[in-house]
């Protein structure tokens, strides 16, 4: 039960050492060829094993089912930090605004647009309200509905006004 006790100190430990430095042991791994295999994933097995594998072996008394055990918890563990901090690291792009999306999209003019100048439009654009500069060919008042036809630069568009 000692060296299971010992196991899962050790996968403690590499969790921690894991927070402190981060990505750095996270690229001991690269050769390896999977995102799923990180550090953190790593301390997940080791702590699971340790830990499962003790209460196994205190419970029934055998170091085989405790092994057994041990390794599926582990491997289980291991996979599901491993998906998990995998997601975290890579989500997060599909809620970035891309302006050149947002062609044909109607948004609302905050403050008006006069002929040949700048104003400013709101739209919601990925679950965020989005506010941009916006030019038409013809003055239109705030609170008028426009269409964006066209994209200025990353933070301007081309709009016209909506008939009514």
């Amino acid at each position: 039960m000692l060296a299971f006790l010992i196991i899962g100190c050790v996968g403690v430990v590499l969790l921690l050492i894991s927070l402190v430095i981060g990505d750095h042991l996270d690229g001991a791994f690269d050769a390896l060829g999977s995102d799923i295999i990180s550090g953190a994933a790593l301390a997940g097995f080791l702590g699971a094993l340790g830990f499962v594998g003790a209460l196994v072996v205190d419970g029934t008394g055998s170091t085989g089912i405790a092994i057994v055990s041990g390794l599926i918890a582990g491997v289980l563990v291991g996979l599901g930090v491993g998906w998990v901090s995998n997601r975290l690291r890579t989500g997060g792009d599909e809620a970035n605004v891309n302006t050149a999306s947002l062609v044909g999209r109607t948004a609302t003019v905050l403050n008006p647009i006069p002929a040949g100048g700048y104003g400013d439009i709101s739209i919601v654009a990925a679950g965020h309200i989005t506010r941009l500069n916006a030019r038409a060919d013809e003055p239109v008042l705030s609170g008028s509905a426009v269409v964006i036809t066209g994209i200025l630069s990353p933070t301007a568009v081309l709009v016209e006004p909506l008939p009514r």
